[in-house]
């Protein structure tokens, strides 16, 4: 079934170095941008990371450090890159929980502010965890039929998911052919930040997700606390979390 599109959106897959956001780096990025007319546009690139990739990471996704060796810096395709995915929604296969956050970092790291707030975010690995609960590859020859050949390549995932999420649409009748239907749908708790350790209550109001604090709202703790937006600001958070903090503090302050 051909995706219900307003604007366009990209279906897109990382290969790092780890799965830190804050430490961590791309190595290789793959996005396939669909039109609203269904036209599509592949772009993949491998990106030095800057640091040594670990055996580990290397074991699964194949890529060395010879190989990037004299690839760009992030920082150095950040501008083109944001030019491509600017107005676009996006989708992934859990996107929402590790390849968006990575990409947010990178591009702050990189000095480029992007704005993802008003962006929608399909996660295919959510719907397909309501409906089936299975990997990406089960996920491809449950709905598609096929053997996913070169899986933890980035194009080759990349591409998977937009057809697992096509067949998704062919196969589930109560799942809305809209964008904004199936980020919803694909969305776990909402979250104030990309990394899910600041999350939105019932009231709407910004708690923790994690620690000692979780479920407390964290301008209360702040308040009573200050010491510890200053221990989240010196520690090993991702730089959007603490972007986000730092605002909740300063609108807290001006009430």
């Amino acid at each position: 079934m051909k995706l219900n599109l307003k604007r366009p959106i990209i279906f897109f897959d990382l290969e790092t170095t780890g799965v830190d956001t804050s430490k961590d780096r791309i190595v290789e990025i793959s996005m396939i941008k669909i039109m609203p007319d269904g036209e599509e546009i592949v772009k993949t690139r491998r990106i030095n990371p800057g640091m040594p990739i670990p055996p580990e990471a290397t074991a699964i996704h194949g890529i060395s450090d010879a190989d990037v060796a004299d690839q760009p810096l992030f920082a150095q395709v950040a501008k083109s890159l944001e030019q491509f995915v600017r107005g676009c929604d996006f989708g992934g296969f859990n996107s929402n929980r590790f390849d968006l956050p990575m990409l947010v970092e990178e591009f702050m790291r990189a000095g480029i502010d992007v704005d993802f707030k008003r962006r929608k975010f399909i996660d295919v690995q959510n719907i397909f965890h309501k409906k089936e609960q299975r990997t990406l590859v089960a996920a491809y020859k449950f709905y598609c039929d096929k053997e996913l050949e070169g899986a933890h390549s980035a194009e080759a995932d990349t591409r998977a998911t937009y057809e697992v999420l096509k067949a998704q649409l062919d196969r589930y009748d109560d799942l809305e052919n809209d964008v904004d239907a199936l980020a919803a749908f694909s969305c776990r708790a909402e979250a104030a930040d990309y990394a899910g350790r600041i999350l939105f209550n019932d009231k709407g109001e910004e708690v923790f997700g994690f620690g000692k604090y979780k479920g407390r709202s964290v301008a209360e703790v702040f308040r009573e606390e200050p010491s510890y937006y200053a221990w989240m600001m010196n520690g090993d958070f991702p730089l959007y979390t603490k972007r986000v903090i730092t605002e909740i503090r300063m609108r807290d302050k001006l009430k």
